[in-house]
């Protein structure tokens, strides 16, 4: 983002701090935003826990199974 554009970004949020609907849809969409991406993370951490148990279940290293998944050894124990 240039200087140009950052000044355009500046001006639409002061717009916006007049304007208490858009304010208010502003801050919604954000929520949502926030809400869907907070969704997504925890359906990938559910299946990357799924892959370690199938993992386990294999009989794999405690440490193939981190290095695989990226979840400490500690978590992987108490799955």
């Amino acid at each position: 983002m240039n200087e140009s554009d950052s000044i355009k970004e500046m001006d639409n949020l002061h717009g916006f701090s007049q304007d208490s609907e858009a304010k208010r849809l502003y801050e919604d969409r954000q929520k949502y935003l926030h809400d869907e991406a907070s969704k997504l993370e925890s359906a990938k951490m559910a299946g990357v826990k799924q892959v370690a148990k199938n993992l386990l279940e294999m009989n794999l290293e405690l440490t193939i199974i981190a290095k695989a998944t990226g979840l400490t050894e500690q978590v992987i124990k108490n799955l």
